[in-house]
């Protein structure tokens, strides 16, 4: 399957297709099992060329598997949702038997995870507001044993149907995702940058704007930490993650013939 805007935009990595699956592709990276990831690494390994895969049980991470559609995987972090809901904020040292678990669970942590379940990655000013930010997060479980994630130029459009396309841009490229996603709408709030993890821009809320009439693209790669993970991987600092479900994919695909991306203003940002 081919993209027309991948052409028109210049990107230099190949889109990325995201598909629910029954199949494994053959040659898939997928994490081992119980072993921490991000699942960010799987999205760019196929930005690559590669396909990449996840499943219930090698997901990488809670929010990982939260944002692949594996159900509420905040539940199964070490001190349940509670323990989450302080590591997210201001940490577990203050919480009746959170230094108690954090000394139990030290040999299976990084030094850096570990002092953020102590001391918190202060993302959210207090656990109640982490708390809202788990009700408010689109949940899925989705009906297919796998997520997977191959470079779209390898999507056989005939017999495959990706839930979202994800590309990753530079800031000109999604200024031109942002305009085309609104060219053909006859209104202007037709993307959207949530708060979320870096998996959940690229998943859970592309799969609950797919459900709409007029599914929006997503802006992610606002996750701190994801960028920390994913800097090397790409080479480059500056890029976001733009993903559009599928249907708006296609949409967007139609206008980009005789839309300002053939004219003198988008074609001088190329140049430069």
């Amino acid at each position: 399957m081919k993209s027309r805007i991948a052409g028109a935009v210049q990107l230099q990595y190949q889109p990325v297709a995201l598909l629910w699956s029954d199949e494994k592709p053959e040659d898939a990276l997928q994490f081992a099992p119980g072993k921490w990831g991000c699942v960010m690494w799987l999205a760019v390994h196929a930005a690559k060329g590669k396909p990449a895969v996840a499943d219930a049980k090698t997901f990488g991470c809670f929010g990982g598997g939260v944002g692949l559609g594996f159900g509420n995987q905040y539940q199964n972090f070490p001190g349940g949702e509670e323990g989450f809901c302080h590591f997210l904020s201001s940490g577990n040292a203050s919480r009746p038997g959170g230094m108690a678990l954090a000394e139990q669970i030290q040999p299976f942590m990084t030094k850096e995870s570990h002092d953020n379940f102590v001391h918190g990655e202060r993302y959210i000013k207090d656990p109640g507001g982490v708390r809202t930010f788990i009700d408010t997060l689109p949940m899925i479980d989705i009906p297919s044993t796998y997520v997977v994630f191959k470079p779209l130029a390898d999507v056989d459009g005939s017999r495959e149907k990706p839930q979202a396309i994800i590309f990753f841009v530079n800031p000109d490229q999604l200024s031109a995702l942002t305009v085309l996603a609104n060219f053909g709408r006859g209104d202007n709030e037709n993307v959207i940058m949530p708060y979320a993890a870096g998996c959940q821009t690229i998943g859970i809320y592309p799969y609950r704007e797919a459900k709409s009439a007029k599914p929006r693209a997503v802006v992610g790669l606002t996750d701190l930490s994801a960028r920390v993970y994913v800097r090397k991987q790409l080479g480059n600092p500056n890029f976001m993650t733009f993903t559009l479900p599928f249907a708006l994919f296609e949409e967007m695909e139609q206008n980009v013939t005789g839309s300002f991306l053939e004219r003198h203003t988008w074609q001088s940002l190329l140049a430069e």
